[in-house]
């Protein structure tokens, strides 16, 4: 196994992002053919944001659509405030500034959700994350690539499956492990008092090979992870963290709580 090579930090300007919408009733999805790929969802977020637990709650609402991978990155460019966010990780904040690069922005920010590597919004004005994902969705057959990824267990680990496929750039093949959900009381920092909840929170993440338009297989040692695994996700994504052009995910183990 080898984890993905940490990407250095440029030096960025981080914006919490306060939404002004507020919802009384959630939107409901623009109708998708079953068939298609999900849509992959990526929160940037942290316990030490007071501006985003309403954007990890719609995360959580997120996950529960059969149409949507969702994911938590918890950042940890805000530990300093207090708080030390158990489960953020230089990963997950390389991963945030790789996005940055990929999208020609200048700023990284919290709550701010990344929609099938193509597009981003913040992750608590629940309008215009509804509206990425079905732009994403309903983009053209032309511009939209959707390859096939299997994941099936086999002997106590994930054999994973990619169809061979026409592609514009090569891609990485990124496998993510998370947790379904935690629930952590925070005596400190911004959101001092609160107890927070967090779901489908990203625990680990390494690339497992690159992919040029080949059949690849490969089997992944569940085992041999450095802890106990609830999910792993499987994403084709264009080089330099571009868009996703395949996606799945599979269940491994009960909750852990």
């Amino acid at each position: 196994m080898i984890w993905m090579k940490r990407v250095p930090l440029a030096v960025a300007a981080v914006v919490s992002a306060i939404s002004a919408v507020a919802f009384l009733a959630d939107r409901p999805a623009v109708a998708r053919d079953p068939d298609a790929r999900p849509i992959v969802v990526e929160l940037f977020t942290s316990q030490g944001c007071h501006s985003c637990p309403p954007a990890d709650a719609y995360l959580g609402i997120l996950a529960q659509r059969d149409d949507v991978i969702a994911l938590a990155h918890h950042v940890d460019y805000w530990n300093y405030i207090g708080w030390n966010d158990p489960f953020s990780s230089p990963a997950a904040t390389a991963r945030q500034h790789a996005y940055a690069r990929a999208m020609r922005s200048r700023t990284v920010y919290t709550p701010q959700m990344v929609i099938d590597g193509r597009y981003d919004a913040v992750g608590s004005r629940r309008y215009e994350v509804d509206r990425a994902i079905d732009r994403a969705a309903n983009l053209a057959p032309g511009e939209r690539i959707d390859i096939p990824v299997t994941l099936s267990l086999a002997d106590g680990g994930v054999s994973v499956v990619i169809e061979a496929g026409d592609v514009p750039e090569s891609a990485d093949i990124v496998v993510i492990a998370f947790d379904d959900k935690h629930v952590t009381p925070v005596p400190r920092g911004e959101n001092a008092g609160r107890t927070l909840e967090d779901f489908n929170v990203v625990r680990g993440l390494w690339r497992l090979g690159g992919w040029s338009g080949e059949k690849f297989e490969a089997s992944i040692d569940v085992a041999a992870l450095s802890a106990p695994v609830e999910n792993l996700v499987v994403l084709l994504q264009e080089r330099n963290q571009g868009p996703i052009y395949g996606a799945a995910s599979i269940r491994m183990a009960t909750p852990q709580g």
